[in-house]
């Protein structure tokens, strides 16, 4: 179940980073204030809408995929808070700094450490969701 879990957070992922993501939550979703905060969290929430529905989805074509309500709301918090985080931007460049990688991020390797970061986070979810 583990992979198939995976694959559906994945896939909810990208459409919520890709094309559910507006201009404005790509421009400001890392600012202070009430509108860097606001188009975080809405940007975290379409992530939660998009994996909760690929994840029913999935539970409901798929024979090897059964979801528990609590553990999947649980897992689902923990891919809103977890991409909110990672989308401030400062964790990644802090990692970057840290990795010895600022050359690498002046040349579009933030991306793919930030694109990591929430595999991870979403890898972490599947197997919570697996494992219970």
């Amino acid at each position: 179940m583990f992979a198939a879990v995976f694959i559906l957070l994945l896939l909810g992922h990208w459409a919520a980073d890709y094309p559910f993501q507006t201009d404005h939550q790509a421009k400001h979703k890392a600012g202070c204030g009430r509108t860097g905060w606001t188009a975080n969290i809405t940007h975290a929430a379409t992530h939660v809408l998009l994996c909760g529905l690929a994840l029913g989805l999935g539970a409901l074509v798929l024979q090897d995929v059964s979801l528990a309500v609590l553990p999947t709301a649980g897992a689902l918090l923990w891919v809103g808070t977890t991409h909110a985080f990672i989308d401030r931007r400062w964790p990644v460049a802090r990692w970057m700094k840290f990795a010895r990688q600022e050359g690498w991020a002046q040349h579009g390797g933030a991306a793919h450490v930030d694109q990591t970061a929430h595999a991870l986070a979403l890898g972490a979810a599947a197997l919570f969701l697996a494992a219970v």
